[in-house]
């Protein structure tokens, strides 16, 4: 069985079992000498088919229930039988954001690098790179910024983020991601998001590339509308979760379970498939998204709408109004503006905002700007249109004109001030060190004899 989708909805109460065991969700049980039926049951005493109940809680039991999440899983085994975690080697996934100086000039990646499967395999796993992030595990606050470059398929051996959630971006290749809830494809102008504790492995096809952004000790949550109403934007109904999948299978050379663990990674043998689980129910889950769905809101009058109107996802911190991590997307739309400079402006902010493409040429930088490459514009850092950019967009014709069309450049924008890793910085050798020369061009156009227009 492949990636199937039964569960459509945003953090709805779903519940799945595998059709080769009818009746394996708990759903009731009946107390014979009072002749009346418990519902709703979650942990029966004997569970159907002979399985072992087990909870997993992706928040305090005690969170209000609008943000109480937790599933129910109903697996051939516990989780619990492994043998003790050891820690292993992370590679060039880190938490360490003092390994380098503090850089604060606009930054830009081109493409990352992808090993060839001719000279080293590479799965999901051995292919994480911290490009940048900030804050700690520990206390359950802050981000990780990481690139995936692999080029073969997870081989008994599965992933699992005890430290926050993954929100995936693919850009080159789909991915086949094995969950405990079931089977996803997810494919370059798709996301899906892996919250923390749910263990998973990722199938690959050749070689594949793709943007992480990782919150700690928030969820990704969809927007408030407010003035916008109730539609917009992403909505609910079209994220998809997996439909429940079991494999039933023995390991004899043992299976590894590798866990990320405050900012480090151990990993753990055990003789068999964790994605044994025959049924579940719950609100916390794995779930994928088709960014064609995007409902875009824009200016239809004059002016520039601020890029929040472009948010898909958002991690809330406890600041009103401030967010911990944003994934905006930069869709194909039209543009109407009246008087106005279309391109986004100039701009100072007191975010930090992480950059990618997925495919196509980015609006503001058709040129250096590709496809599995990044950009950083850290706090305060000026950035804005390059020079050419200016200069065209300066005298066109303002006519209805789409905007983006092939296009979907994203940005992981974040209230933290992001370090950038010694990966990032010097060890990728992807860094752009010509960046500022896209704006060395930009003139003074000041006329101080100018007046204004009799018409």
């Amino acid at each position: 069985m492949v990636a199937g989708y039964q569960c459509h909805g945003f953090g709805n109460e779903f519940s799945s079992e595998d059709p080769r065991c009818p009746g394996s969700l708990p759903e009731g049980q009946v107390i014979h000498t009072q002749k009346h039926t418990l519902g709703s049951l979650n942990n029966p005493q004997v569970c159907p088919y002979g399985l072992y109940a087990e909870q997993l809680s992706g928040s305090a039991f005690t969170c209000p229930r609008p943000a109480n999440k937790r599933s129910w899983l109903y697996r051939i085994l516990p989780s619990v039988k492994h043998k003790p975690f050891a820690p292993v080697p992370c590679g060039n996934l880190t938490e360490n954001w003092n390994e380098v100086e503090p850089d604060p000039n606009q930054l830009r990646w081109l493409p990352f690098t992808i090993p060839k499967s001719t000279e080293k395999k590479v799965d999901f796993a051995a292919g994480l790179h911290t490009v940048c992030g900030a804050g700690d595990a520990k206390s359950r606050n802050g981000i990780g910024i990481h690139m995936y470059t692999c080029n073969t398929s997870m081989a008994d051996r599965c992933f699992n983020n005890s430290d926050g959630d993954f929100l995936i971006v693919p850009q080159q290749g789909e991915i086949l991601i094995t969950t405990e809830f079931g089977k996803m494809m997810v494919e370059p102008n798709e996301i899906c998001v892996i919250q923390q504790g749910m263990r998973f492995s990722v199938d690959v096809f050749g070689e594949t590339r793709g943007y992480i952004l990782e919150v700690y000790g928030a969820h990704f949550e969809l927007p408030d509308l407010g003035p916008i109403g109730a539609n917009g934007l992403a909505n609910p109904r079209d994220f998809l979760c997996p439909v429940a999948w079991y494999e039933d299978r023995k390991v004899a050379t043992g299976y590894t379970i590798i866990n990320k663990y405050q900012g480090k990674l151990f990993a753990c043998q055990q003789d068999f498939s964790p994605f044994n689980v025959v049924a579940w129910h719950g609100n916390y889950t794995p779930y994928k998204y088709n960014l064609e769905n995007f409902m875009v809101i824009n200016c239809v009058a004059f002016d520039h709408a601020d890029p929040s109107i472009f948010t898909v996802l958002t991690a809330k911190s406890t600041r009103p109004g401030v967010a911990i991590a944003d994934f905006v997307i930069f869709p194909p739309r039209w543009g109407v503006a009246d008087h106005t400079f279309r391109p986004p402006y100039y701009h100072r902010n007191c975010m930090s905002e992480f950059m990618g493409l997925i495919k196509g040429h980015y609006e503001a930088k058709e040129e250096g700007f590709q496809p599995g490459g990044a950009s950083l514009h850290s706090i305060m850092t000026p950035h804005g249109p390059d020079g050419e950019c200016f200069e065209k967009n300066s005298t066109a014709e303002l006519k209805p004109e789409r905007v983006a069309e092939g296009t979907m450049a994203f940005m992981f924008e974040s209230s933290f001030s992001m370090a950038v890793t010694k990966w990032g910085l010097q060890t990728c050798q992807r860094l752009d060190k010509n960046y500022y020369q896209c704006w060395e061009s930009l003139r003074s156009h000041f006329n101080p004899n100018w007046k204004p227009s009799k018409q």
